[in-house]
């Protein structure tokens, strides 16, 4: 049967979709001015005023320099070791935790989850956190951007409530089976929290992807740096001599005006470098990610 709106709804209904139009510009638009801006002549970048609607003079002159700078690699090859690391410490902690806590048997449960919930909202403070972390050999070295955040306990709560919310009869009839706990977690528990994982480790994976304060407290060795912490440099402090001095490519930098120029497009070049993964990444895990926020909250 056909339904047939009235005025009053479709002009209602217009007026939704122009506004979700125009926040969707909003939004996709800082986007699109970073990368046009990557790829554009520097020169003109810089004398350019108002929106960027495409590439000014297109050029890929500042992707030759940020590849060519070695601090850029190494922190790039250092940031996939610790998000790979991190990751999966994360994963394997915060799914032990989380099946402990959803266990309808264990001893003291209220209690245990009121100590750890308060660590949610209270903390020692930055100076005992950094003196326990160097008097635990956590300075310096690549522990440090792994082992203090290895479990968050947010995402915990979240997949323990999902864990809770799956049926209990599964796991009596695979303890009447003979399963222990472990074959249970990996047999039941897992295959069918498939979605609520999958936001679990887009949290994780994106946190970890996006950390840089720790390696701006533990880390020394500018050879340990993860691309975050470099970004930051070149974003905040405006440090981006290592990109811009010399020739890469036939890229050459002879001037003071050209070093500004090009200082501005190594930035552009940066950020869609360290953000393009995460971009790429996100859409396969999308789909998961509403289903899992549900089941993750509908009980307590």
């Amino acid at each position: 049967m056909v339904q047939y709106k009235s005025l009053g709804n479709r002009l209602f209904d217009g007026s939704i979709y122009a506004l979700l139009t125009v926040l969707t510009l909003v939004c996709l638009y800082p986007i699109v001015h970073i990368l046009f801006a990557s790829m554009s002549n520097p020169g003109e970048l810089v004398a350019h005023k108002g929106l960027l609607l495409a590439p000014l003079g297109f050029t890929l002159d500042g992707y030759k320099l940020i590849f060519r700078d070695n601090a850029l690699i190494v922190g790039y090859a250092n940031t996939l070791l610790y998000v790979g690391l991190g990751t999966a410490i994360n994963m394997v902690m915060t799914i032990m935790g989380a099946y402990v806590l959803s266990r309808r048997e264990l001893f003291f449960k209220k209690y245990i989850m009121i100590v750890i919930t308060i660590t949610m909202f209270f903390g020692g403070g930055l100076i005992p956190w950094f003196l326990l972390m160097k008097d635990i050999g956590l300075y310096n070295n690549i522990w440090a951007m792994v082992l203090p955040g290895a479990i968050s306990t947010w995402n915990m709560i979240i997949l323990r409530t999902g864990f809770q919310a799956l049926p209990q009869e599964l796991e009596e009839a695979a303890t009447i089976d003979g399963a222990s706990q472990a074959r249970i977690l990996l047999s039941v528990i897992i295959p069918l929290s498939k979605a609520t994982l999958a936001v679990i480790f887009l949290y994780y994976l994106v946190g970890n992807w996006n950390s840089w304060f720790n390696a701006m407290v533990l880390l020394q060795d500018r050879a340990k740096f993860p691309l975050q912490l470099l970004l930051k440099e070149i974003l905040v402090a405006n440090d981006t001599s290592a990109a811009t001095m010399g020739s890469a490519g036939g890229v050459v930098i002879d001037s003071a005006g050209s070093a500004t120029a090009y200082r501005e497009l190594v930035k552009y070049c940066t950020i869609v470098v360290s953000t393009l993964p995460i971009l790429i990444v996100y859409p396969f895990l999308q789909k998961y990610f509403v289903k899992g926020v549900y089941v993750g909250s509908i009980k307590g």
